[in-house]
């Protein structure tokens, strides 16, 4: 068979809810499977296929749009492939197509890597690491960059995956997020304006049923609590919940709803994607971070799960 997402990293640990498995793949080092004691809590695809709506990619060094794929700093022009024709925009990076190098590995983590060479529209070197532990309750994942050339470089993180619960049908589940505001985008999904979700159809704080909306839409002003995480919930019938928790340097969440997900036919698939920036930041400036060479930055997601049990 061939693997159109590169070598496959197995993780697996046995939780009081029983063993949680993970599969991440070499290619834009994604999850390609995620399940406690058989139940998938993200809708998995084959290895010879890759990430469908790119399902469980990591997003570096931006997140979302690029409008044009030109962007504009200190009086210099950069223009970056097009990446997205329909919509004639530069969509999530530079590494959703390369292979990540293995840098370490236990049975319940890996850490892989992989480099942002200059190029046109960046001309940045830049080290990109990304770390995936399984815990008791879910997957924990640290992303790592590091500017490894001569001058600052611009960056913002994202991430791609997609939620679920297995045996639930997906549109009965409630979605949850704690963000007080929506971002308006144009006919490119590129940012027109930022509004209240107070009193709108965009305010999930209480929980909205996810077959009754229809999504591809950023949030901001998350809410975090005592300790600095934000969290972002799906919720079956039975109060199983699977959930996206964050630091609060990812600032945003985009979430992308579709019924064309490979092997989740009929029923809606839903990404909840935590950012540290939305579309346009390297023309906005909006949660852009600028690296001095040498300097590190380090942030950490997951994806948690509450209310299982371990099978007889």
């Amino acid at each position: 068979m061939t693997q159109a997402t590169g070598d496959q990293y197995v993780l697996e640990t046995s939780t009081a809810s029983g063993e949680l498995r993970a599969t991440i793949t070499g290619v834009a080092a994604a999850i390609r499977t995620l399940s406690i004691d058989g139940v998938d809590l993200v809708p998995s695809y084959g290895e010879d296929q890759t990430p469908p709506s790119g399902a469980g990619i990591v997003l570096v060094p931006w997140p979302n749009r690029i409008r044009d794929g030109r962007w504009s700093h200190a009086g210099t022009e950069y223009q970056l492939a097009i990446t997205e024709p329909k919509l004639g925009n530069a969509i999530h990076g530079l590494l959703r197509h390369t292979e990540y190098r293995e840098v370490e590995r236990e049975r319940d983590s890996v850490t892989l890597a992989a480099t942002v060479f200059p190029q046109p529209g960046y001309p940045f070197l830049l080290g990109s690491a990304v770390t995936y532990e399984l815990v008791s309750d879910g997957l924990r994942v640290t992303h790592h960059l590091q500017n490894q050339g001569a001058e600052p470089a611009p960056i913002a993180v994202g991430t791609h995956p997609f939620v679920k619960i297995g045996g639930v049908p997906t549109e009965d589940l409630v979605l949850r997020l704690d963000a007080a505001s929506h971002i308006e985008v144009d006919d490119r999904l590129l940012p027109t304006g930022e509004v209240p979700v107070a009193g709108t159809e965009w305010d999930f704080r209480e929980g909205r049923r996810v077959g009754d909306v229809s999504l591809d839409d950023a949030f901001g002003e998350l809410s975090s609590d005592e300790d600095g995480f934000v969290e972002h919930t799906l919720t079956a019938p039975d109060g199983r919940s699977v959930s996206i928790w964050a630091e609060d340097e990812f600032a945003f969440v985009q979430v992308y709803t579709t019924r064309t997900f490979p092997g989740e036919e009929g029923d809606v698939a839903i990404a909840v994607e935590p950012m540290t920036a939305p579309a346009e930041a390297f023309n906005s400036g909006r949660g852009l971070r600028w690296l001095d060479p040498g300097e590190d930055w380090r942030g950490t997601w997951g994806i948690r799960f509450r209310g299982f049990t371990a099978a007889e």
